[in-house]
């Protein structure tokens, strides 16, 4: 079966130095420090220092949740929630569930909660994790952080947690400098900011991508045009993927070789050829981790360039991009860009049920090989009415 009809559904919640002996070792592993780096963190000031790297962006009224799986304290899961404001105990709770559901089902200890904000905001959700907590699973730490300062719900000595918290720069852990140097994420000021970074351009970029996209549009009529005496679904699927197959396998061999697109028109002809579900498929199945910073470029380009009605595919791709590099605000915000394109698009509401559960991105395999994707299509109907298909937008 194709990838989009084999993704498994998933329960989905929508949101969104004190002494070591507090808090165990956790490592930040490859697929946030990048390959083969390891950052290892024993301290509160230490992880909280690591958090914006772990997020891409510096949190602000926030409650994140960290999870570790032992041994080695490798870190593989770190959700993020929006703070209820004013405080609501059933939205707390219900948070808390989640969380604790994600942290007991994966087994996931160390496990850290971090609230960013005032008290009155935070102290709620400390409250709702440690009561939706069942034997064995409370959090190891739960820290809130305000005005370059901490505080523990955890621990009650003075002589290292004090009520007037504890003053911490991130920017002088010797962690954060080497997460910075060995991933190069380049860390944003605020969720909002990566929202930013795959918002549409305008001006004369989105002229020109709309001409592009017309003169596209006007190329698939033709294609369809040359079949359309014929009922057979697979003339017209072998004839548009003909084209958009190609056009996926150039544009990515271009990224890995450090380059980029080469037209408007290219990505133009790219955004329109991946509604045939085929193209999408194979496109999906050649995201090889192994080059997974060259495909996040690469989607964020066609992102930002596609016209509306043909967001929604590129958007759902770099979201799957994103969850593989263990970037779930960047993947939840590229889900945001494409169901505001298509509330139904099929692939991008399962990544979000599965992402929004929690699931860790050593789960976002490849769903099929680019030649199981193919034998998997050519062995369709050809006989299948046209219409009774997605594969093309006529």
């Amino acid at each position: 079966m194709p990838p989009s009809r084999t993704l498994g559904r998933m329960k989905q919640i929508h949101a969104g130095d004190r002494s070591q002996h507090h808090l165990r070792s956790v490592t930040i592993p490859d697929s946030a420090a990048g390959a083969g780096a390891r950052v290892r963190v024993g301290t509160p000031a230490a992880l909280l220092a690591i958090v914006p790297y772990l997020l891409g962006f510096v949190p602000e009224s926030s409650l994140v949740v960290i999870g570790a799986e032992p041994p080695g304290g490798a870190i593989k899961v770190t959700m993020r929630y929006d703070l209820p404001d004013p405080p609501d105990a059933d939205l707390a709770a219900d948070i808390a569930a989640h969380a604790m559901e994600v942290i007991g089902s994966q087994r996931l200890t160390p496990a850290v909660a971090i609230g960013y904000g005032p008290d009155a905001l935070v102290a709620p959700l400390a409250a709702a994790l440690n009561e939706a907590a069942e034997d064995g699973e409370a959090m190891t730490e739960i820290l809130r952080v305000d005005d370059g300062r901490y505080w523990s719900y955890t621990c009650a000595s003075q002589s290292c947690c004090p009520p007037g918290g504890t003053a911490f720069d991130a920017a002088g852990y010797a962690e954060a400098a080497a997460l910075a140097e060995v991933s190069g994420t380049t860390v944003l000021a605020g969720r909002d900011d990566v929202a930013e970074s795959i918002a549409p351009l305008n001006g004369d970029i989105a002229a020109s991508m709309r001409q592009a996209t017309k003169r596209a549009e006007e190329h698939l009529t033709q294609l369809l045009a040359k079949v359309r005496k014929s009922s057979r679904l697979g003339a017209v699927r072998h004839m548009i993927a003909s084209e958009g197959l190609g056009a996926v396998a150039q544009l990515v061999a271009a990224y890995r070789g450090g380059g980029q697109f080469a037209s408007d028109y290219q990505v133009a002809w790219l955004t329109v050829a991946l509604k045939d579900m085929r193209v999408r498929d194979d496109a999906w199945a050649r995201m090889d981790p192994r080059y997974g910073e060259a495909h996040r470029r690469m989607w964020t380009d066609v992102v930002r360039r596609a016209q509306p009605g043909h967001v929604a595919a590129p958007a759902s791709l770099l979201a799957f991009v994103a969850w593989q590099a263990g970037n779930g605000v960047l993947a939840n915000v590229a889900l945001d860009r494409a169901l505001a394109d298509n509330p139904s698009y099929s692939m991008a509401t399962l990544l979000r049920q599965v992402i929004g559960a929690g699931a860790p991105p050593s789960l976002a395999r490849l769903p099929m090989t680019p030649e199981e994707v193919a034998a998997a299509y050519d062995g369709l109907d050809e006989g299948e009415d046209i219409d009774d298909q997605e594969c093309c937008p006529c």
